[in-house]
């Protein structure tokens, strides 16, 4: 039998200071979610609310906003759009990168670094004017692509380091018993991307869809806005309808929820420790 290690005082300071980041962490969200379910005048007081009896008429006033589907609809389809482009090109290039032996991949891997640590913010404007010059404001595939170009440099790198990581004698066994180059990547490396594919996929997921500059200034129809601008709509003549904010807040974050969940459960690492023989 394995016997239990005794609580030092390090241990017991390191799980308290645990819990309260936890706390401190999680409080804002459940103050959120709590909110969301609050008559407005329980959320404007104040002393703080913790005991109520639940509504969800503020979630009514969020869906009802007009055009709300249109929204859900143009926020999945730019976000898993350009989080698929993404993949499929990173996948490629990071191959290249790490695989092959070729004049300037030093020089392409300093220009995805440093587009990695560049702020998209300050290219809205050129973005504004390349979309008003081809007529392509408003438009849902250009902002897909605008996605897939700020998700792109993290995709890249972080598939080139999973590649990396995977021994190239694993690549080479296959190609010896007969595979082409394309087959054992598909074959042998591609099923050991699991971890970075989910990664990078919930990182992309992330950053598109909780983009707000680029959508503020290139979409200024209804029709073609997505749901961060919808969170903008809770204004009134007497101030914000933080019921409404708060349970649109909910609603905004869920599907980012969802997908953490189904892809951190599968994002394991180490899948490759061990599988080559020193």
């Amino acid at each position: 039998m394995r016997t239990r290690k005794p609580l030092t005082v390090a241990a017991v300071a390191k799980n308290l200071g645990a819990l309260v980041l936890a706390v401190v962490f999680i409080f804002p969200v459940y103050w959120m979610f709590s909110s969301s379910l609050k008559p407005q005048h329980e959320i404007m007081t104040k002393d703080p609310v913790f005991v109520f009896k639940p509504t969800f008429e503020n979630y009514g006033t969020a869906t009802g906003v007009d055009l709300f589907w249109t929204y859900v609809t143009n926020s999945l389809t730019v976000t898993i759009g350009a989080v698929a482009l993404a993949l499929v090109v990173a996948l490629a290039a990071s191959f290249a990168i790490a695989r092959l032996k070729f004049k300037g991949r030093k020089g392409i891997v300093l220009i995805v670094m440093m587009a990695q640590m560049a702020p998209w913010e300050v290219m809205v404007i050129a973005m504004y004017m390349i979309s008003r010059e081809n007529d392509l404001l408003n438009s849902i595939p250009m902002l897909t692509l605008i996605y897939f170009v700020m998700v792109l440099p993290f995709t890249i790198w972080t598939l080139r380091g999973f590649i990396a990581a995977v021994p190239v004698e694993l690549e080479e066994a296959a190609q010896i018993d007969g595979c082409t180059r394309g087959q054992a990547f598909r074959k042998v490396i591609f099923p050991l991307l699991a971890p970075g594919l989910m990664s990078t996929s919930l990182f992309g997921f992330i950053t598109a869809w909780n983009e707000f500059a680029m959508i503020l200034m290139l979409n200024k129809e209804k029709e073609s806005q997505t749901l961060t601008l919808w969170l903008t709509q809770f204004q009134t003549a007497f101030g914000s309808d933080w019921g409404a904010t708060m349970a649109a807040s909910t609603l905004f974050a869920l599907p980012v929820l969802i997908v953490f969940l189904f892809l951190q459960r599968k994002a394991v690492g180490g899948m490759t420790a061990g599988a080559v023989k020193g």
